[in-house]
């Protein structure tokens, strides 16, 4: 709250101090002085008069229309008058002979009320100079008093009274009160019936302590209220709103109570609003706010909402405390007086007076006080100081005007402050002022007058210094106008909108609408104007192309249009009224033309008036002298997105769209990443004909064919045609039609209805834009009615689209073939025939063959086939036809296996059955082929070849019962079998002992019923060794046992073999140990071959017991002196173990490796190797227990190998073992000399046996230890050479994955072509050398 003066001189005010602001008007405050003066001051805190009475002042008040101020003097019985329209003042003798004490106007007639301190009371009305005495109205002083709207008057007085009297004087109600009253007051109590009886409530605070109410409809019954004492004395209460009272108390306390009957006595608001002590409340009824003044300060609240503070006005200075509040009638001044005889007045409401130019603002900020800012450029705000109270205010670039009445005054806003110029006096009271850098406009009384600001000296400019408008023929009115940097523009009754180019000093346009324009509103640069007409429509003006635009649901009660000042949102504008600000968008490129739309609808705060639109902020002055921001409810995006939801996002996006804010709309959809919010986007783009930022959204969403689509059109300057094509992008056809009918490239609707099949609209087209193009166009339109089934149309657009142009011959061709089958579909089918044979197209011969058909033609649909070469279409219906001699001619092209069965069918029932035989073989007809063979032909071979080839079972059916009448029953059963007939085949085996033929011929492919009906045929026939393997098919494994054992024990009998597959598929461990005891000799006292014993465990999969019985045989083997059958058998079953992952005996690993070092001896002698035979053979001869059979040969060949290689010294020993006796007369003659010799005359010398690392730990031993004295490993070898691997020189047999050196293997497979680990073929290039063999390094694989 600004504070507007201050009286604070001691030598002004009376202490205490008494004033009283002007009814009404509030314009002069009365106030009295301590010199028995009563001085009249103005709304500013200048002094306007000064009243010099004889005595001090008494008592004053102003009439209700504040004209006249009447007071009265202690000891005086004259009433002063003082006249506010002439500041003169006048007396009046009362004729009252006692002291007068009391004064008060009437607030509805010329009236006043004077009361004396003996309770006399006088009526004066100064109007008739009318004076009614009436005495002994009280007994004693009369201290308070009130007028009523209906005139009349209640009297309070020391005698505790209170008196009711009419304009006359006369008393109609009275009643006593327990204290003395005062502050008395009418108003009406809240009541439940509505009815209207006028202030008929009087409230009297009665000792300062009660609030006496007293009912004039009711005398009998009146209220006393009372409050707690906590809240001390009352210091003052104030009727408002439908039945209130506002009640203030001296300790600081603040009560709202309600009179209505049902509420009375209850509290419905209390608040302590001063700490201390409070000395007055006051209501301004018109700005609806209540003010309480006490501990130095003012407190004001919104009468609707008392719990909120509105403001707080702080006086630090007056120590001695504040007395009195009053506000002036209109609300806009508050005054205080205080303790110490001071008085204040604040402005509480100023008039909204303001104006823009661009972003600059000029607004009344206090009385005489005028406030120019720009806040969008930032710039530092400019107080201009006034020397009248305006009633209207202008603001240029570089001038502010502030005006009353008829008079104006200019001021400059320079550089250096501001200047005042010149005040201008006009020929009428101006209603509205503009500037713009240069002139002035003002309206008054229906004319517009434009005036230079600064006049210029040149005598040139003197017909541009002042013009009137209208000129003095134009007899209209104006109504409004405008002023922007170029032109004044104007509105008036007559509904002509006139443009006055200043620089030219001429018209340059008019636009005449249908009735008065009443205001009008240009965009800052005048090419947009929205205007107001008198039914209050509103319609948007371009007068660049003389367009008008209704702007669509605009409320009847805006104030005032307001422009978007951001340059890129200059097709925005807001209408605003009291309550609400709606945003408009004036679309001016949309692929529909210009358009205005409504955007939203913002809530105006109370008291705010629009002043400036700048990017979507509107600025508002408000009745305090300031202004306050308020973003528009249509551009929330501008205030942050970053914690909205998908929906407050969604819903944004809208707006910005709307706004045709693009760049804010695609940070939006960034945020919410969804593919239709794009899409939407993009069509908004082409909605707006903005095709760069188009293709940029469609390239994000990654749609190519727009995309595309838009770079060929995007340099298209031509509008209408740039609309077009957007428009039928947005699939808006017939817009797009108008589009392109109104462009530069008319065609382009012809395309486009072409693309779109619309070939009514294209045909209309082609008549007026291209005559050429009709044939083209009739033939499309006739396929689309073809398919649609109108053939009558159809056939009559093929003869259109006839051309006759060898240029088109391919089109005239279709139009041909369309006329055929229309033709034909017609029913004209010898024309559409004969069309078709001549027409080249094969295919048009199968569709108008396929016609006939279905129009039963059968002769004709037969022959157009044929002409077209569709030989199976063609032979099917001459099927149908019956015509036989043309299915045979046809027959060779014939591919339909149908229409060959048709055809054999037909030849069978003539009786030529090898022609029908042929003909069932091309339809593949087996069955057919087969029982014509057998019946007819009497060709069983050829029915055999066929059921064995084709699996056929009836064929096989056939077959079998032909050989049955035969006698053949052997092939009956195959048959039979082949034919799924299993039961009848058993049978037919059964009676003529055929049993062992069936089971051959059923093999694996029969049922279990079956398998077990042949074992119990072969059981009853004593067969063992059939009906075990026939129960071991049918899984009756203890029974297949049983027979199998019943067996003859033959060296080949296989019926072992098949107790060990039966027990190993049984898994049952009676049936195990039944067979062990078989083979240990436990049932028959016969040992069995320990092969089978082998053979079970491995069916059992007891790998362990199988590696220790293979032992057992390969030592067998090895004493009978099989070493290479003993040799397979290690090998077989370290092999198995392997696979099934288990630890390998050490035995088993040491006898192949022996074994395997005596196969290698043959190897290397044979290729002449002997130094390797020679160290092979000395392993072998080391453990020559392990070879008895033939250990003299062995030690033999060793003492002979070893000489042969040098190796001296281990002959000499391996000799002198031959000497001993049990050897020396079995050693072979050819040999024995030598060997005695070599024993006779020993030489020791010896080739010493290279080294090599060891795989495991590197250390150096002979190539033929086996173990390592360094890590104690046994040694993998080289099943090549019987030597230990080497890391650097490791190959794997691709075979049997035994390790071998890589180069002695190669060189051995020169020779040899197998494997001599596992016999198998190996070819030196399948052989790969292993770079990493520590996978093959793992000691743990042989038990130790």
């Amino acid at each position: 709250m600004k504070r507007v003066f201050s009286l604070t001189e001691k030598a002004v005010l009376a202490v205490p101090v008494q004033y009283s602001w002007q009814k009404t008007l509030g314009n002069y405050l009365a106030v009295v002085g301590f010199d028995h003066t009563v001085k009249i001051f103005d709304r500013h805190g200048q002094k306007r008069d000064e009243i010099n009475l004889p005595s001090n002042c008494v008592a004053m008040d102003w009439d209700a229309d504040g004209d006249t101020l009447a007071m009265l003097a202690e000891k005086s019985s004259i009433i002063y008058l003082w006249d506010a329209n002439t500041n003169k003042s006048s007396q009046v003798d009362s004729g009252m002979r006692d002291q007068m004490s009391f004064l008060l106007w009437s607030k509805v007639g010329a009236l006043l009320a004077v009361g004396t301190a003996k309770g006399n009371l006088l009526l004066y009305n100064p109007q008739t100079s009318r004076k009614i005495p009436v005495l002994g109205k009280h007994t004693k002083r009369i201290t308070c008093g009130c007028w009523s709207m209906q005139n009349l008057l209640a009297l309070g007085s020391e005698d505790r009274t209170v008196t009711i009297s009419n304009q006359e004087g006369d008393t109609i109600r009275q009643t006593m009160v327990r204290a003395e009253p005062s502050d008395i007051q009418f108003s009406v109590m809240k009541t439940d019936e509505r009815a209207s009886q006028g202030e008929c409530t009087v409230s009297v605070l009665v000792g300062k302590k009660t609030l006496f109410l007293f009912n004039l409809s009711d005398p009998d019954n009146p209220v006393e209220l009372a409050f707690q004492q906590q809240y001390g004395n009352i210091v003052s209460y104030k009727w408002y709103g439908d039945g209130y009272i506002m009640i203030g108390f001296s300790l600081g306390y603040f009560v709202v109570i309600s009179t209505h009957i049902r509420e009375i006595g209850q509290e419905l608001f209390q608040n302590h609003n001063h700490k201390d002590n409070l000395t007055s409340i006051s209501i301004s009824h018109a700005l609806n706010k209540a003010a309480s003044c006490g501990d130095n300060c003012i407190k004001i609240q919104d009468l609707t909402e008392l719990k909120e503070m509105y403001a707080i006005i702080n006086l630090d200075d007056e120590t001695k405390g504040l007395d009195r509040l009053s506000w002036t009638d209109d609300g806009q001044l508050l005054a205080i007086s205080t303790q110490r005889g001071t008085l204040h007045v604040f402005l509480t409401k100023l008039p909204v007076l303001g104006d823009t130019c661009g972003t600059r603002i000029a607004n009344l900020t206090s009385l005489l006080e005028v406030t120019v800012a720009n806040y969008v450029e930032g710039d530092s705000p400019i107080t201009v100081a006034v020397d009248v109270e305006p009633n209207f205010i202008a603001v240029g670039p570089y001038h502010l005007a502030v005006g009353m009445n008829n008079r104006a005054w200019f001021y400059l806003l320079g550089d250096n402050g501001v200047e005042k110029l010149k005040d201008v006096e006009y020929l009428g009271t101006v209603a509205s002022m503009c500037l713009n850098s240069d002139y002035a406009a003002a309206l008054f009384e229906g004319k517009v007058q434009l005036h230079m600001i600064e006049s210029e000296s040149l005598e040139a400019q003197e017909e541009r210094e002042t013009r009137l408008f209208p000129s003095r023929d134009d007899k209209c009115k104006i109504l409004c106008h405008a002023l922007t940097a170029d032109f004044l523009i104007y509105g008036t009754n007559a509904g002509v909108i006139h443009y006055f180019f200043i620089e030219d000093w001429q018209y340059i346009n008019e636009y005449r609408h249908a009735m008065s324009v009443r205001k009008i509103f240009p965009d800052p640069s005048g090419t947009r104007l929205v205007f107001i007409d008198d039914k209050s429509d509103g319609f948007v003006y371009c007068p660049v192309n003389d367009t008008v635009f209704e702007i669509p649901n605009l409320s009847p009660t805006i104030k005032g249009i307001l422009w978007e000042n951001w340059s890129a949102d200059n097709g925005v504008f807001v209408a605003y009224d009291d309550d609400k600000v709606y945003t408009y968008v004036f679309h001016k490129d949309t692929i529909q033309g210009s358009k205005v739309i409504l955007a939203g609808g913002t809530k105006l705060p109370f008291s705010h008036k629009p002043l400036l639109l700048y990017n979507g902020e509107l600025t508002c002055q408000t009745e305090s002298g300031k202004t306050n921001s308020v973003l528009l409810s249509t551009h929330t995006f501008l205030s942050g997105l970053k914690e909205s939801g998908a929906d407050d996002l969604k819903r944004v996006l809208t707006q910005a769209l709307m706004l045709k804010r693009f760049s804010d709309a695609w940070d939006i959809c960034k945020s919410l990443n969804d593919k239709s919010s794009w899409s939407e986007l993009a069509r908004a783009c082409l909605h707006h004909m903005d095709v760069d930022f188009a293709i940029r959204v469609y390239r994000t969403i990654g749609n190519v064919g727009m995309v595309m689509s838009l770079e060929q059109i995007k340099g298209i300057e031509d509008q209408n045609l740039l609309a077009g094509h957007l428009a039928m992008f947005s699939n808006d056809f017939n817009q797009a039609q108008d589009l392109y009918l109104a462009s530069s490239c008319p065609v382009a609707a012809l395309e486009m209805r072409r693309d779109l099949q619309h070939w009514d609209s294209a045909l209309q087209l082609a008549k007026r834009l291209a005559p050429d193009q009709i044939s083209f166009i009739s033939k499309e339109y006739a396929i689309q009615l073809e398919f649609t089934g109108d053939y009558v149309n159809a056939l009559a657009h093929y003869e259109k689209g006839m051309t006759g142009d060898n240029k088109y011959q391919e089109h005239d061709e279709a139009c041909l073939a369309g006329v055929a089958r229309m033709s034909i579909r017609m029913g004209d089918i010898r024309r559409g025939v004969n069309q078709a044979i001549k027409h080249p197209s094969r295919l048009l011969k199968k569709d108008c063959g396929a016609i006939l058909e279905s129009m039963k033609q059968l002769s004709e649909a037969a022959q157009l086939y044929e002409k077209g070469q569709y030989y199976d279409k063609a032979a099917s219906v001459y099927i149908r036809c019956k015509n036989w001699a043309k299915v045979g001619e046809l027959l060779p092209y014939v591919t339909s296996p149908k229409i060959h069965l048709q055809y054999a069918k037909a030849k069978e029932a003539d009786g030529r059955y090898k022609e029908a035989a042929l003909a069932y073989e091309n339809a593949k007809e087996w069955d057919h082929v087969i029982r014509i063979e057998l019946d007819h032909l009497n060709n069983p071979e050829e029915a055999v070849r066929i059921v064995r080839e084709t699996k056929s079972i009836d064929g096989a059916k056939m077959v079998a019962r032909f050989f049955l009448r035969l006698g053949d029953y052997g092939s009956a059963i195959q048959f039979l079998v082949l034919s799924k007939c299993n039961d009848e085949a058993f049978q037919l085996a059964q009676q003529h002992n055929q049993m062992e033929v069936y089971a051959d011929i059923i093999g694996s492919d029969a049922t279990v019923e079956d398998y077990q009906s042949i074992a119990l045929y072969f059981e009853g026939e004593k067969k063992h060794f059939l009906a075990g393997k026939f129960f071991l098919l049918c899984g009756q494994h203890a029974r297949a046992l049983k027979h199998f054992l019943k067996c003859p024990n033959t060296e080949d009998s296989p019926a072992i073999e098949m107790a060990i597959e039966t027990v190993g598929q049984a898994k049952e461990e009676t049936l195990t140990n039944q067979l062990i005891d078989y083979l240990m000799g436990e049932s028959d006292g016969m040992p069995k071959d320990a092969k089978y014993l082998f053979h079970l465990y491995m069916a059992l999969q007891q790998y362990r017991e199988a590696a220790r019985t293979a032992i057992i045989i390969a030592r067998e083997e090895q004493s009978a002196g099989n070493y290479r059958s003993a040799h397979d058998v290690l090998f077989s079953m370290y092999i198995e173990l392997k696979v099934q992952k288990i630890k390998i005996p050490s035995e088993m690993a040491t006898n192949l490796m022996i074994l395997h070092s005596y196969v290698l001896v043959k190897i290397h002698v044979k290729r002449g190797d002997h130094i390797k035979g020679a160290r092979m053979l000395i392993r072998v001869a080391n453990n020559i227990s392990k070879f008895p059979s033939h250990v003299v040969p062995i030690l033999t060949s060793t003492v002979i190998e070893c000489h042969r290689a040098g190796l001296k010294n281990s002959a000499f020993s391996f000799a002198a073992m031959l000497m001993r006796p049990e050897y020396r007369n079995k050693i072979d003659l050819k040999y024995k000399k030598k060997i005695e010799a070599m024993v006779r005359h020993p030489d020791t010398s010896e080739v010493e046996e290279e080294t090599t690392p060891c795989p495991f730990c590197g250390f150096q031993l002979p190539e033929c230890e086996l173990l390592c004295p360094g890590c104690k490993n046994n040694l993998p070898y080289c099943i090549a050479t019987g030597r230990h691997m080497v890391k650097e020189d490791w190959a794997m047999c691709p075979c049997c994955s035994f390790p071998a050196l890589y180069t002695e293997f190669r060189s051995l497979l020169e020779t040899e072509a197998t494997c001599p680990m596992c016999s198998e073929k190996v070819g030196a290039d399948q052989l790969k050398k292993v770079t990493d063999c520590s996978q093959y390094l793992k000691p743990d694989d042989v038990e130790q």
